[in-house]
């Protein structure tokens, strides 16, 4: 009635099947011209295979029930059983710079971790937020934090691309990874961890700060969806994209985000890309512009970080470490749920006065493999890249039967699914 059997069920089934009968000590039925020497020597035999065979069928069943008994570990369990530290009572003040400034929701997100590390501590660590200007210029934060200027900076990893490359695969990959996959591959595939190594060559504490999901594609006068529309045109674009559009044929800029609307104005570009849809929206791109190019492939996944002076950091007590520890992934997991509900909201409003459209199949495909090239390059030129590349394409690898086998579930209201539209 069970539907199973046990190890030592199996055993006596077994034996029981491989039993002789004893009988007369000289003969067994059928056999009664055979010599009492070989009739041992063959019970003998039968009934160690037997004996064998029982053994490694209940080894093999306990092996594959204990196996499958739990999937995952969490690694933290134990030592949160084992807490050795007390709470502190020192009340301590910092000062945190970051590159935004106040009319950019990247603020609210650099605020937000300095609220949560408030609450969690009862104001026993304050960090006070300071937006780009206030202390130091917005590109010198970074600097400013690994000197000691201020305790504690927030930032988009890819603006430190002029110190190490590899800084910009932290940031965001062209066809790379999205929220999921850069919450996947930080916490459970090791990227927290070479991120914190990357930051630690400029005696900085690193975690992940911050994921604003997908970015917008191209605010753009020309509709361009296909390889050879890109040619020729002026677009502005940093960090990798820069790179690769060059490579496609486009003459691209990395004008200042403040300088976007007046060139789209003037006509002293052709297209521009900033960031996701409520960042964006305040930014007015649509008011000068006829079309946006999606989908947004140069950041399929905006992740910013939180990083502290190290000596600052390793005076802390344990307590207020682990606080900050857990702030920060608080606010990665608020910031992708929160910045992702108002990119529903304002594309909306953008759909009002542009026409969004889409690059074709073939056009995506070839964009992707100008782009591997171009990653290739930079793994054979820069071997923190390659490291951290590697790392992202091995997840991506493991994690797609997964996707693949998960597809066709994307939660479109009832009328776009039963049209047929049963994937992202």
């Amino acid at each position: 009635g069970r539907g199973w059997i046990t190890p030592a069920e199996i055993q006596q089934h077994v034996f029981n099947r491989c039993h002789v009968d004893r009988g007369d000590p000289g003969t067994t039925p059928g056999n009664s011209e055979i010599p009492k020497e070989v009739l041992k020597m063959k019970r003998f035999f039968a009934i160690s295979i037997c004996v064998l065979l029982a053994v490694c069928l209940s080894t093999s069943f306990s092996f594959a029930a204990e196996k499958r008994e739990k999937f995952g570990v969490d690694k933290r369990s134990d030592m949160a059983k084992r807490v050795k530290f007390k709470p502190s009572t020192e009340k301590i003040r910092w000062k945190m710079v970051m590159p935004w400034s106040k009319g950019l929701l990247f603020y609210d997100i650099a605020s937000h971790f300095c609220d949560s590390v408030r609450l969690a501590s009862a104001g026993r660590l304050n960090i006070k937020p300071f937006s780009a200007g206030e202390l130091v210029p917005a590109m010198e934060t970074f600097d400013a934090v690994s000197k000691g200027t201020a305790e504690a900076g927030h930032d988009w990893p890819g603006y430190w691309k002029g110190k190490n490359e590899a800084f910009v695969a932290f940031a965001s990959v062209p066809f790379g990874l999205d929220g999921e996959g850069y919450n996947i591959w930080l916490y459970e595939k090791g990227g927290a961890e070479m991120m914190a190594e990357l930051y630690g060559q400029f005696n900085l504490v690193a975690l992940p700060g911050g994921q604003c999901g997908q970015e917008m594609g191209l605010f753009s006068n020309k509709k361009a969806v296909s390889m050879a529309d890109f040619k020729g045109m002026r677009v502005r674009t940093p960090g990798w994209y820069m790179d690769i559009m060059n490579n496609l044929g486009a003459s691209v800029s990395p004008l200042p985000g403040g300088e976007i609307y007046l060139a789209l104005e003037r006509g002293v570009i052709d297209a521009a890309e900033f960031s996701s849809p409520a960042i964006n929206y305040p930014m007015g791109f649509d008011e000068i512009t006829k079309y946006v190019i999606q989908p947004g492939v140069h950041q399929p996944g905006i992740q910013c970080a939180v990083f502290f002076n190290k000596e600052a950091y390793d005076k802390l007590p344990e307590d207020l470490k682990w606080i900050i520890d857990l702030a920060a992934k608080e606010t990665q997991l608020w910031s992708y749920n929160w910045v992702n509900g108002l990119n529903a909201e304002a594309i909306r409003l953008f759909k009002e006065k542009v026409e969004i459209v889409k690059m074709d199949k073939d056009t995506l495909i070839e964009f992707r493999k100008v782009t591997k090239t171009y990653l290739d390059g930079l793994k054979e030129k820069y071997p923190d890249v390659k490291k951290v590349l590697d790392s992202q394409e091995e997840f991506l690898a493991s994690f797609a039967d997964w996707r693949d086998a998960r597809s066709g579930a994307t939660p479109w209201p009832y009328e776009i699914y039963i049209e047929g539209r049963t994937t992202e």
